[in-house]
């Protein structure tokens, strides 16, 4: 069960998430949290904004926070950009492309330092493509599952859930067959499922839905999931 991840829906770094990432920063055992902002996969887009757009949101939330600017895998394989991941309270890898993100971070100097991160206490959060790569598995556009990094092993997210109809989700997932064991999670914009002490707990102004066992069930902020791995 993973400690200390959040799996954030989209729409990161507004106005309506504040609440929830105040809650995930009194959580960092620091006085003024060290947030860093990894926009990997905006890579396509502009990466650049969106680290700013973070650095700004977490800076106004009263954490200390600056952008770690890996966009390619070359640079995911630099000791001198990684090292900065352990010296950070909280890791964010903002929303865009997951194939691009999962392809760039998997099996690199990057990806070994989030999983040394979370023997800390330091926070990984990750939203939309983000949350979607620290599953087990992941599903493209194309509705091809992949292997994802596996820091929240048994998982899998569907971001902006909001927009989905369960049955319909439903109905999709037993087609596609997904990976057995593999437990989905829906999760909604400004909402995040929060992996701590042994259990899953929805944060935010959504809610979150779980696919498992040919069934769905909706939780809302403040629900526990229980060991959905």
């Amino acid at each position: 069960m993973p400690i200390n991840i959040a799996l954030v829906g989209g729409d990161e770094f507004r106005a309506e998430c504040s609440d929830m990432d105040n809650h995930i920063l009194s959580l960092v055992p620091h006085q003024r949290p060290r947030v860093l902002i990894v926009p990997t996969a905006a890579a396509l887009e502009n990466p650049l904004q969106a680290a700013i757009n973070g650095v700004n949101y977490f800076s106004s939330l009263g954490a200390t926070a600056n952008q770690l600017m890996i966009v390619d895998r070359e640079q995911a394989d630099k000791s001198s950009l990684v090292d900065s991941v352990y010296d950070a309270s909280l890791v964010y890898f903002t929303g865009g492309n997951p194939h691009h993100l999962i392809t760039t971070v998997r099996g690199s100097k990057l990806h070994k330092a989030i999983v040394k991160t979370l023997k800390t206490d330091s926070i990984l959060v990750g939203s939309s493509a983000g949350a979607m790569m620290m599953g087990s598995v992941l599903r493209l556009p194309s509705g091809e599952w992949i292997q994802g990094l596996g820091v929240a092993p048994g998982v899998a997210v569907l971001p902006h859930h909001e927009r989905s109809d369960p049955a319909e989700v439903l109905r999709l997932l037993q087609k596609e067959m997904v990976p057995a064991k593999i437990c989905v999670l829906g999760i909604d914009t400004a909402t995040c499922c929060f992996g701590q002490s042994g259990n899953w707990v929805v944060l935010g102004q959504g809610a979150v839905t779980l696919y498992q066992g040919g069934r769905w069930k909706r939780f809302g902020s403040g629900e526990t999931l229980g060991n959905v791995s």
